[in-house]
């Protein structure tokens, strides 16, 4: 596998009130065919230096997105906007059936990279087990990244109009 773009993914989940958040920045491929995008990427277990990877691989078409996991924990979940899907999920320990309704998607993804947003929820037995979200960065590995917009406070605004004041 060809390994040419920096692709981030920022999980963010919501379990019994408790927010998680998990961040991968990692080497791998990013490809389309017959129009739909195809994002590949593996990971290693941090805790197991000698662990086996896993390979990761979002299919993404208009309105829904599939993740497909494989290297001990076999996972399919699929993620369509507006519908809820019964999907296979491995924990590691046993593979079990959930439910995954998607609330929102926003793909930006183009020819060079771009961005992926998903929110959904996971079910058991019908009953909430999370909320979750993904944000996906995929870029050409040697571009440089923009630093990420940040929340304009009050006063970092001011400093910036003053110093606008400044110059002129």
């Amino acid at each position: 596998m060809e390994e040419n773009y920096l692709i981030s993914i920022l999980g963010r989940q919501v379990v019994n009130g408790e927010p998680e958040e998990i961040e991968v920045t990692t080497f791998g491929q990013y490809s389309e065919k017959n129009g739909k995008r195809y994002i590949m990427y593996r990971e290693y277990e941090d805790s197991v230096p000698s662990s086996k990877a896993r390979t990761s691989i979002l299919k993404v078409e208009e309105g829904r997105v599939t993740l497909l996991r494989s290297g001990g924990d076999e996972t399919r979940l699929v993620l369509e906007h507006g519908r809820r899907h019964l999907c296979r999920y491995d924990t590691g320990f046993g593979a079990m059936t959930v439910g995954v309704y998607t609330h929102e998607m926003k793909n930006e993804l183009g020819d060079d990279g771009g961005r992926l947003s998903v929110r959904y929820t996971l079910d058991v037995n019908s009953a909430l087990a999370s909320v979750n979200e993904i944000l996906v960065t995929v870029r050409p590995a040697g571009e440089k990244q923009d630093p990420a917009p940040g929340p304009e406070t009050p006063d970092a605004a001011a400093d910036s109009k003053t110093e606008e004041n400044q110059e002129n």
